[in-house]
């Protein structure tokens, strides 16, 4: 069983709430909108890292990580990409592929809300996990956590965190 913590969005924002939860997981997942390396520098000092660029992320940002990270986490084929749409309306750079080859597990970032929601015709998972950075409109802070056990996407769970300031 891999234990995984998603955030997205954190637009350059890292702090020990944050790298608390960091430190219970097996690996973690950044869907996008780093906004600064510190930020991924601080996780993978503790865990194995994933993750994917997003639109404001600079050339350093960009040269470490890919637009699409596509993998598998046991026997779930995950797809991690930060503007990726949501069933039905995928975005225009996934759409085909998405339709023609679809993970398990679809995962992206940029909207700032959370959301988790199956695709019942493509038998997907579509996990957004909201945004943990201190920038952008939403009000509360998120990050998923949820488990990967063989074939199982399990034991899911919402963290949230004050209100931004």
């Amino acid at each position: 069983m891999t234990k995984i913590l998603l955030l997205s969005d954190t637009h350059g924002y890292i702090d020990n709430h944050i790298l608390k939860h960091v430190k219970k997981a097996d690996e973690v997942w950044h869907a996008g909108d780093i906004g600064s390396l510190n930020v991924t520098d601080a996780i993978k000092a503790i865990k194995p890292l994933r993750g994917v660029y997003g639109n404001i992320d600079d050339a350093s940002v960009r040269v470490e990580f890919p637009e699409h990270n596509r993998f598998k986490c046991e026997d779930v084929d995950v797809w991690i990409t930060h503007i990726g749409g949501y069933p039905p309306k995928y975005n225009v750079r996934t759409y085909h592929e998405i339709k023609q080859n679809p993970p398990r597990l679809f995962i992206c970032g940029h909207s700032h809300i959370l959301k988790v929601m199956p695709d019942k015709n493509l038998n997907l998972i579509h996990m957004n996990p909201g945004a943990v950075g201190k920038h952008g409109f939403h009000k509360v802070r998120t990050m998923l956590r949820f488990t990967i056990d063989g074939k199982k996407i399990d034991n899911l769970e919402i963290i949230e965190f004050d209100k931004r300031h």
